[in-house]
């Protein structure tokens, strides 16, 4: 069988199967489809393709049709029709294995890249295998939609799909994690991220992208995908509207709430007497978010809220007569624009300081 090449190995018995199989005109025995799966399943892990096994299985047979009586070669198609299906059949089992353990390490890595539980020297070897190198500086940006998407859904394969067209391979990893699409690309390569970015909003219909600082090292991909969900969580609270969310813009939140008792106290006393006015303080919080919101623009926030000027004006002078703080002075403004980001990061009056 030398003639046979690589293949030629993992067509032992196969001659002598069809020529028993045509001389009694029988199917092929269980056990004979037996054999022939196991040699599929040899050729499978040492890498060789189907399709070339079976112009060599076609070969032999073609080899072994003038050794045959004409009685018996004329039952040879169905012969070798049995045992290149069972010799197939082996080889997709293995394939279909490989595969299974094959995402099963790509999971483990993944999981172990995001939560930082493994060994960062055996992380940053296992990390190569799957095309990165923490050696260098990385960030990641995670998309979040309205449902939940994972590996192989038509949403990631789109998002895939247009990555590869545009960059190639280029180390870029694209994964689901939690129900979220994940890309890791190196820190030189802005680009990779903004292109995700892009077509992850249009295939999740709107859905929010937030982008991590670029980091170094094994614990930096850590550092920077806990960023961006932290980003994710904190556009959550603070109702706020941007499609892309990028981490280092949004830094003087976890400022602002690395003290969460100072903060609360902040909040208690500026806005705390927005409870007396009629209504509770919700209204009266939601004018002066609006008006921030707006640059202090009275006729821009009177319409994000649907009121007159008039009413807007009204409203905001109801606050500075309960505070005590004025919304158009510079200085006290800075206090009341503190103090509403903290109760939106807080949840205030909602949940209690």
């Amino acid at each position: 069988m030398s003639e046979q090449g690589p293949a030629g190995e993992y067509l032992e018995g196969y001659a002598a199967i069809l020529a028993g199989v045509c001389a009694t005109r029988r199917r092929l025995t269980r056990e004979e489809r037996e054999a022939l799966g196991a040699l599929g399943e040899r050729a499978a892990e040492a890498g060789l393709g189907l399709r070339g096994l079976v112009r060599a299985h076609l070969a032999a047979a073609e080899r072994l049709r003038p050794e045959l009586p004409h009685s018996a070669a004329e039952h040879l198609l169905t012969a070798v029709e049995q045992a290149v299906d069972a010799f197939a059949e082996g080889h997709e089992r293995a394939q279909r294995l490989a595969m299974r353990q094959e995402e099963a390490a790509r999971r483990e890595f993944i999981d172990d890249l995001l939560y930082g539980r493994s060994d960062l020297g055996r992380l940053a070897e296992r990390a190569e295998r799957f095309g990165l190198l923490l050696s260098h500086a990385h960030a990641v940006a995670v998309a979040q939609g309205p449902e939940p998407y994972g590996d192989g859904y038509a949403v990631t394969r789109a998002v895939e799909s247009s990555l590869v067209a545009r960059f190639g391979d280029r180390r870029i990893l694209l994964t689901t994690k939690d129900g979220r699409l994940i890309c890791v690309a190196p820190a030189d390569e802005p680009e990779v991220l903004a292109h995700f970015a892009k077509q992850a909003y249009a295939a999740t219909d709107g859905g929010r992208v937030a982008v991590g600082r670029p980091h170094a090292g094994a614990g930096g991909v850590v550092h920077s995908y806990e960023e961006a969900l932290n980003a994710l969580a904190l556009a959550a609270r603070m109702g706020l509207t941007e499609p892309v969310l990028y981490a280092a813009d949004l830094l003087v939140y976890p400022v602002l709430t690395r003290d969460r008792q100072a903060m609360a106290d902040l909040v208690r006393t500026v806005l705390g007497p927005l409870r007396d006015a009629r209504g509770g303080a919700k209204p009266l919080l939601d004018t002066l978010t609006a008006y921030f919101d707006t640059g202090c623009v009275t006729a821009q926030a009177a319409r994000s809220l649907s009121l007159s000027v008039r009413a807007m004006t009204y409203r905001l002078d109801r606050i500075h007569r309960l505070t005590g703080a004025d919304p158009g002075d510079p200085v006290q403004r800075y206090t009341l624009q503190t103090a509403v980001i903290g109760a939106r990061l807080l949840d205030w009056p909602d949940q209690p300081l």
